[in-house]
């Protein structure tokens, strides 16, 4: 009997890539002895990705749809797809065509040889944008110096999970996810393999600075505390260095010398209460994070779906 390998397809307004990226995997498996099914989660899409998912599924058996009752994010359509995947293993991408699946066959030989996650890591593309490229970087960057994990430069949610890997990651409740720090987080045996991502087949990229930002806060405050004790150490230096301008004080005083000090005192009020704000906020995410765990809401509302 074949093995069967389930892939897990997130998609947000990708209605004009669906068809390529089914029909390019549907050739890489056709070289294979592996039985696949495919999973596509509609994450509230706005044009017609749902419908396209539908009659896909009419004529293609192995072909499943989840449609989530709004937009619930990329990492929580990524975990609903993982919660109802059945294969041995587990290898999800993206719709976008920039996570090449050809790549699918060298994933599995790596699987097949005894790794319980295949993840990939993905090579610098010189054509993309200086700032798109620079907040690439500085995302790892940030994520591995706040954080208690490493996560290497490049790595993205184009991977392959074993079966027992999978059946852990399920029993994970947490609010909002961060699937690749989860899943660096666990363990198992893990290796790496590097692509060169293809372009981008249709749409424009769903993540710009400001979602990137998020999603570094978010990867770090969910798998550390060690911001707030970078907010600690921070309070401690400034106290120590207002204590500098003792000395100054004194000396104006005993010389008599007039000081007026109203430009520097309106930037050291604003420098410092820019500063308790950021400690302020740093101390307010993880409260908002553990007010919104309190509730115990499911991560997820499906819609519809024709899983069986």
């Amino acid at each position: 009997m074949n093995k069967l390998v389930s892939v897990v397809i997130p998609a947000f307004n990708e209605a004009e890539s669906l068809v390529v990226i089914i029909d390019r995997l549907e050739k890489v498996f056709n070289n294979t002895n592996y039985d696949v099914e495919f999973i596509l989660v509609d994450d509230g899409s706005k044009d017609k990705t749902l419908s396209i998912l539908k009659t896909m599924a009419k004529v293609k058996t192995n072909l499943f749809y989840i449609e989530f009752s709004r937009n619930f994010g990329h990492q929580l359509a990524l975990k609903a797809g993982l919660d109802k995947a059945n294969g041995d293993c587990v290898i999800s991408l993206d719709a976008d065509l920039q996570h090449p699946p050809e790549l699918i066959i060298d994933m599995l030989a790596k699987w097949e040889e005894g790794y319980d996650v295949v993840y990939t890591r993905r090579q610098e593309d010189k054509t993309l944008p200086y700032r798109k490229r620079k907040s690439s970087i500085w995302f790892y960057k940030l994520l591995n110096a706040l954080s208690s994990i490493d996560i290497e430069q490049g790595t993205a949610d184009f991977r392959l999970m074993d079966r027992k890997v999978v059946d852990v990651f399920r029993d994970f409740e947490e609010n909002e996810p961060f699937v690749r720090g989860l899943v660096k987080w666990m363990g198992f045996q893990q290796v790496a393999i590097d692509y060169l991502p293809s372009k981008r087949y249709a749409g424009s990229s769903k993540y710009n600075l400001k979602k990137m930002m998020h999603f570094a806060l978010h990867g770090v405050t969910s798998f550390s505390i060690r911001p707030l004790y970078t907010a600690v150490y921070l309070g401690f230096i400034f106290s120590v260095l207002s204590i500098l301008y003792v000395p100054y004080v004194l000396y104006a005083f005993c010389n008599h010398i007039e000081v007026d000090g109203w430009a520097s005192t309106i930037m050291t009020i604003v420098f410092f209460g820019g500063l308790q704000l950021i400690i302020l906020g740093i101390i307010g995410i993880y409260i908002g994070k553990m007010f919104m765990q309190t509730k115990n809401r499911p991560n997820y509302i499906i819609k519809s779906t024709n899983l069986y």
